[in-house]
């Protein structure tokens, strides 16, 4: 057993891994490898099943204070599958209590390798142009979801609040700018970018896709792997497929206000039901960066 398994810490344990109707999505009763790290929402874990190495995912019981669409999560990764752009989807439980999808061989994509840019871009058009479903992200909505799972007791509640009266012009903003829909992933970390071994670049962890703004892709990938202004302009303008204008670049600076924010609060509903040990006063700071950042949108 690897050292990193950590009885205590809430997951399952290697006896309990595999669901009990295992023969619905394999021959042979599949076997516990190890644990996986780096899900901070759900229980992850490797698997064999005969010759193959499979990704068994138990959804946190989190999901709906989260915001999570399970169906369309299945729905996505069934049409992400065909076109070659996730882990190949194995199978969906229908009751979503868990997930089982190839394992992929490779390593997190990395902004400083020749060309990685460009990759990146074409990536993101290949998804942005996947069939539509019928899951819409309304921002508005989509924060204020949030907010009945957050203690009114905690510190940084008062700032959080002010910051939610100070976003709401940017949320009007990019409403204005809004061109259309688009299958979105919407959850872009260095953790769901994989560079398969036959460099092939892949996303994985599809929970929080939907239809939304492209623009909201753009500003997630910018945000988590900080890339610097010629990086942006390099991701922008190769997914663009055309030169860059002062809009452009005033439509992302919002949404990536309206990202960081959308990530304070699902930290404050990890902090607030206690499945998180982020620091409440790690939040408090990241509301008064925010609070501001926002005079320099306008």
């Amino acid at each position: 057993m690897p050292s990193s398994w950590d009885p205590t810490d809430g997951a399952l344990s290697p006896s309990t891994v595999i669901p009990s109707d295992w023969r619905l999505w394999s021959e042979s009763r599949p076997l516990f490898v190890r644990p996986m790290t780096g899900g901070l929402t759900n229980r992850t874990y490797l698997i064999s099943s005969g010759e193959a190495l499979l990704v068994l995912r138990h959804n946190s019981p989190l999901s709906q204070s989260l915001d999570l669409d399970r169906a369309t999560e299945a729905q996505v990764l069934d049409r992400a599958t065909h076109a070659g752009l996730c882990a190949p989807l194995v199978y969906c439980d229908p009751q979503h209590e868990y997930l089982v999808t190839r394992f992929i061989q490779g390593q997190p994509w990395h902004k400083q390798r020749p060309g990685a840019i460009e990759r990146l871009a074409r990536l993101l058009n290949r998804i942005h142009a996947l069939p539509p479903v019928n899951s819409q992200l309304g921002i508005e909505q989509k924060a204020e979801n949030y907010w009945p799972s957050i203690s009114t007791q905690a510190d940084f509640y008062s700032l959080l609040a002010r910051l939610r009266s100070a976003l709401s012009s940017s949320i009007r903003t990019v409403e204005d700018y809004r061109e259309g829909s688009c299958l979105c992933h919407n959850d872009l970390t260095k953790e769901n970018l994989i560079e398969s071994t036959d460099e092939k670049l892949i996303a994985i962890d599809w929970e929080y896709a939907s239809m939304g703004d492209h623009y909201y892709d753009l500003a997630a990938l910018v945000e988590e792997h900080q890339l610097s202004p010629v990086q942006q302009q390099q991701l922008l303008s190769s997914y663009l497929q055309r030169p860059l204008n002062r809009d452009d670049w005033r439509r992302l600076l919002h949404w990536r206000l309206i990202y960081k924010y959308l990530c304070v609060l699902w930290h404050a509903v990890q902090w607030s039901t206690k499945k998180d040990r982020t620091d409440p006063g790690a939040i408090n700071t990241q509301c008064q960066t925010l609070l501001q950042l926002i005079p320099l949108s306008h």
